[in-house]
Formats: structure tokens, sequence, C-alpha cells
């Protein structure tokens, strides 16, 4: 076994199929957890399997999930427990972002990336709060710079970041007396598959380098994962040095 800091320890990603979600999968591996990746997409989902049993010695388990499905979310839980006997930390990573203005935004993309941001965070808070009670352990939310400041030509993904934020902090209320850590991570653009739906993905568009890498982002997830009651990373914002040049 891994003689890592989250050793003996369970993880579940969402959105774990690209980006942020399989870099923290692959981060939290070789921390020592043991994984389950969740996404829609199964073969990258497998991929990323693969390559956590061949460079680590943590188990992964694949779950197909749509967040936007609360059966489904319920299911990807209990079957991390039934495979691992613990649930220690939960990355709710999946996201969903939709560049429209108000009046511009059809009614079908609103109701999708609502489904997404905000349904989807509740039904895997929701599903995780039983198991991580037991544990103690921590429920990471991935919100958004967005979320804290005006964002103009997006607002309704904004909107959802805000949602976030909100969940998340008024959930550590909540539950933080029973033992459960709430973290909420706020990165900057990161160069990912995030904008794919309506035309170039940041990884297409921005130059290595000139903004943040999803392995940036994997390592605040992970020091937040690490945390141990009765501690917790209440709110990490992860900004590059020259983000405020830009307004």
């Amino acid at each position: 076994m891994t003689d890592g800091p989250l050793s003996g320890k369970a993880a579940i990603v969402t959105g774990a199929s690209s980006g942020i979600g399989a870099a923290t999968a692959r981060l939290l591996a070789r921390d020592g957890a043991d994984i389950t990746l969740a996404a829609r997409r199964e073969d990258r989902l497998e991929e990323i399997a693969r390559d956590v049993d061949s460079s680590t010695d943590a188990e992964a388990l694949v779950v197909q999930t749509d967040v936007t499905d609360p059966d489904q979310v319920e299911a990807l839980v209990e079957e991390t427990a039934d495979a691992f006997g613990t649930v220690d930390v939960v990355v709710a990573n999946a996201g969903l972002g939709r560049d429209f203005s108000v009046e511009e935004m059809p009614t079908d993309a609103y109701r999708q990336m609502m489904a997404v941001n905000c349904d989807g965070m509740f039904y895997t808070a929701r599903a995780a709060i039983p198991h991580l009670r037991e544990t103690e352990g921590n429920l990471i939310f991935l919100a958004s710079f967005s979320g804290q400041y005006p964002r103009p030509h997006n607002p309704l993904y904004a909107a959802t970041k805000w949602w976030t934020r909100g969940l998340a902090h008024s959930l550590a209320g909540s539950v933080g007396e029973d033992g459960i850590g709430v973290t909420c991570i706020n990165p900057t653009e990161v160069r990912t598959e995030f904008g794919s739906e309506d035309g170039d993905s940041m990884a297409e568009s921005l130059e290595p380098g000139s903004v943040t890498e999803p392995i940036d982002i994997a390592e605040a997830v992970s020091f937040a994962a690490r945390q141990e009651p009765p501690n917790v990373v209440n709110e990490l914002d992860l900004y590059r040095r020259d983000k405020f040049t830009h307004f």
C-alpha cells in the first residue's frame, strides 16, 4: 500500500474524465487514496483508471455517472462505500459553462447548465454527507473566481458559481459540528475543455502558461483533502499573480 498522506482513505471525484477532475484523481491516488472516477464518458474514465493502476498502488473504480440524475449519484456513492469500505473525500467538480448573455441564452442551454452546476452539486452533497459524517471526511466543491466577482460577459455561469459558494459556506455551518469539513476552491481561468459546448475550449484557445493548469487546481484539492479534524480549509482562492492587472 502506498505510504502517502491519504493512505487508507477513499475519494470520489466527479467530472473526472478530463481537466481538473482527471488531474485531481491522479494526484489523490499518488497521495495514497483509492479513487472512484465519475463522469459520463466511460471510455475516458477507463483510460485514467488504467493510468492510476499502473502508476500507483491505489485502486481505481469507474462509475459512469450523470450528476444531473440523483439516482445515479446515490449509486455512485454507495458503490464507492461497498468497494472500499469507506468514503473519506468527495470532490464535487463536475461543471459546465455555457457562454451566453442573458437575452441570448436558449432555455435548454440554461437548464442544462443549472442542472449540472447547481443540481449536481446538491445531489453529490446529499448522497455524500451520511458517509462523510461516519469518517469525519472532507467535501470539496469546485467553484470559481466568477462566483466572487461580476462576470459581465457570462452572468448566468457566474450565478451558478455564486450558488456553489453559497451552498458550500452554508453547508459548512450546517455539518461542521458533525466533523465534516467543507471546502470551496475558487480558480481563475484554467486550461481545460471548458467552453467546448459553444466553441473552442480553453485548452484550444489559450496557450500553455497563459492561464492556470489543471494540476495547479489539483494540488489545491489535495491540500484540502489532507486536512484532519478539527481543521478545514474553508475557502481557497487560487489566482494567477497577474490576474488583477486585467481589471
